[in-house]
């Protein structure tokens, strides 16, 4: 069995944003978010963007299969948007993991339909419910209560809109780094900045805490046991150790210095 830990970063999508809006183009994309936000927050009292306006800059993933372990960004750091979409679904066609995700059910999945919609991108695997394939008649990827893609967020508050919490408070009362130094709030800034590694190194973060939350989810419903745990956790840190990247050892100083 393989695990597929998974988690997205967007931006407002001006593209859609001025067609909806009816904006003209001497706007630039800065002004059209502006616009964008200030009619979002006159119809919710919120900037938030609507899912189906979120665009697609980043999907980061921590990949589990056997004695592998391996964390990454989808594409390389130039790739489209369409180019990242499909590399996650090829994934998921070539192994069939257990998908696991922090509010995956109510934000990323479905900003990665609408996307995939948008571009076109077929993922039959994913969209599977068993009238070609029986195994996933009872657990697919597209059920809310079906383990085949497990949203720590929803089933650990029981499907309660009152019982959600934080990643970052999670990690951090299970003694992991959490989010420390770039939150989600940053992404648009950063990216009208260019700075996409970044976002990408924020999103690799934020997996390396939903796989940790997943350890302890594991081991509280009773698939794993105490010293699998510690070895897990260990070989998060030695990948850690053994990287050239600063961003994945800051992330093991905060940790130890926690």
């Amino acid at each position: 069995m393989s695990i597929l830990v998974f988690d997205i970063e967007s931006v407002p999508d001006v593209e859609s944003g001025r067609k909806i809006h009816n904006l003209t183009d001497d706007l630039s994309d800065k002004d059209v978010v502006k616009a964008m936000q200030h009619l979002q927050f006159q119809k919710t009292g919120s900037e938030f963007m609507p899912l189906h306006l979120q665009r697609i800059v980043a999907i980061s993933v921590v990949f589990e299969k056997g004695e592998q372990l391996k964390v990454w960004s989808l594409g390389d750091i130039d790739a489209t948007e369409k180019e990242i979409i499909q590399r996650f679904y090829e994934g998921l066609e070539q192994h069939i993991p257990t998908l696991v995700s922090w509010n995956g059910g109510g934000f990323d999945l479905p900003v990665l339909h609408y996307r995939s919609l948008l571009h076109g991108v077929q993922a039959p695997t994913y969209w599977e419910t068993g009238d070609d394939n029986q195994s996933f008649r009872f657990n697919n990827y597209i059920s809310r209560f079906h383990s085949r893609h497990t949203d720590l967020m929803d089933v650990l508050a029981n499907y309660q809109p009152r019982g959600g919490a934080k990643l970052d408070e999670i990690a951090t009362m299970l003694g992991y780094p959490g989010k420390y130094g770039m939150s989600g709030a940053d992404v648009w800034d950063k990216y009208q900045q260019g700075a996409l590694d970044e976002i990408r190194h924020y999103c690799e973060t934020d997996v390396l805490n939903t796989y940790l939350v997943y350890l302890h989810y594991e081991l509280m419903r009773g698939r794993s046991s105490p010293d699998l745990l510690m070895q897990k956790v260990l070989r998060v840190k030695n990948l850690l150790r053994e990287s050239n990247q600063a961003h994945l050892q800051d992330f093991l100083k905060v940790w130890e210095s926690v």
